[in-house]
């Protein structure tokens, strides 16, 4: 059993890792105009820097979670954090566009490993009761490195050069990297001085070793693990899917700049933020089934206010509602994702994460048949609708599970 301050410090490093990897996610949004004139291709040819990552991000996730369970999940987060450093080094020094592809994807296929196998580890370390504020410390990372990716990607871009911003990333990388082996180094130290003092027989015990498929089998055959992944997978498809489109909402609406635009939907981190510093009491107040039915009641205001607000300042606080409904309601799907399945934890988040980041592409694409047919209004008023309806229903099934737990009669 690790102290409490040599947990806190853990768990500090962890966040780290999810910040840098985090800004490597949102680093090239801003810089893209400048890497189609340096490559002389066109702005969207060069968002296939911004694509391959994204999508080597999520399929390797659950890859990752296996990995993870075999080997050790933060051993794993500290190579994969080396790896993402390779591939932002080959970004610097890329001559051509294909291989500033090629690279910005074997950063996000090393990344997708480090915030599932992250929460994982928290998962395996820190009570359930203590859990949902301690995973609200490490979301601090995450959300903090999505802001500092877009603001860094466009001042360093036009200050120093577009090269530079990747440059920064290998330092940063290379630098929480170093900090997570010498972790790892007195994790296992301490380790030793414990199956040491408990003697032969308990040290030469360890758990079964499955391969992926008996892994991924383990996770999709427990019932409550196909409910809390079909549950993000359908919030990932409604907020995404409405946020995406609310920047050329705005602009069309109200005749913001797309950049205007673009900013006030960004304040939705704050929102996120707002979240971490409140969530133990807000956890205490309504408990982890108020959280699931707040956050979508939340998010469904958030997005009335996003069509039916007269004036643009109104997008502002939907914004901010958008950030704090989602996490209220994520983050209690993420702490049920870390004890969904404690024998095979790390596959189990993993697939969490990929089933949340698959809702978001579905939702986009959808989003997009649905806003030439309909319109923006009517995608926000339709998940306006929709996430209040999620967020009850994923506090009525652990309202559920909880009952079938104590014995207790299922009242419907």
């Amino acid at each position: 059993m690790s102290s409490p301050h040599s947990q806190n410090r853990a768990i500090l490093l962890l966040a780290l890792a999810a910040f840098v990897s985090a800004s490597a996610f949102r680093i090239c949004d801003p810089m893209l105009p400048r890497l189609a004139a340096e490559f002389g291709t066109s702005t969207g040819q060069a968002g296939a820097t911004v694509t391959a990552f994204a999508v080597a991000y999520g399929l390797l996730q659950m890859f990752f979670g296996p990995v993870g369970d075999r080997y050790g999940k933060f051993r794993v987060v500290a190579i994969a954090t080396f790896a993402c450093a390779i591939g932002s080094a080959g970004a610097v020094m890329a001559p051509n566009l294909d291989v500033l592809i090629v690279c910005r994807a074997l950063s996000g296929a090393a990344g997708g490993g480090i915030v599932p196998l992250s929460m994982a580890w928290i998962g395996d370390n820190v009570p359930y009761e203590e859990r949902q504020a301690t995973l609200a410390r490490f979301l601090t990372g995450t959300i903090l490195g999505m802001a500092m990716g877009q603001l860094a990607g466009g001042l360093i871009t036009d200050t120093m050069g577009w090269r530079w911003a990747f440059a920064f990333l290998v330092v940063g990388y290379v630098v929480v990297g170093s900090l997570l082996l010498r972790e790892v180094a007195q994790q296992q130290a301490v380790q030793r001085r414990l199956s040491a003092a408990a003697g032969p027989a308990v040290a030469s015990q360890s758990g079964p070793r499955h391969g992926f498929v008996a892994q991924v089998r383990t996770v999709f055959g427990v019932p409550w693990a196909r409910i809390v992944l079909v549950t993000v997978f359908l919030e990932g498809l409604l907020v995404f899917g409405s946020l995406a489109f609310a920047p050329a909402y705005l602009h069309d609406r109200f005749g913001l700049s797309l950049t205007a635009a673009g900013a006030v939907v960004a304040v939705y981190a704050l929102g996120g933020l707002l979240y971490t510093l409140v969530a133990g009491r807000v956890l205490r107040w309504l408990g982890e089934r108020g959280l699931a039915a707040a956050g979508g009641v939340v998010l469904s205001v958030a997005f009335l206010a996003y069509w039916l607000g007269p004036a643009w300042g109104w997008a502002l606080g939907a914004s901010v509602l958008a950030g704090f409904g989602y996490y209220l309601l994520h983050a209690t799907l993420q702490t049920n994702a870390t004890q969904m399945v404690p024998s095979a934890r790390g596959t189990a988040v993993a697939w969490f994460a990929s089933c949340l980041f698959m809702g978001q592409a579905v939702g986009v694409a959808l989003a997009g048949v649905f806003v030439d047919v309909a319109g923006a209004a009517v995608l926000f008023g339709t998940s306006a609708v929709l996430l209040p309806l999620l967020g009850a229903s994923f506090a009525w099934a652990l309202k559920r599970r909880a009952q079938a737990k104590t014995g207790e009669p299922v009242v419907q």
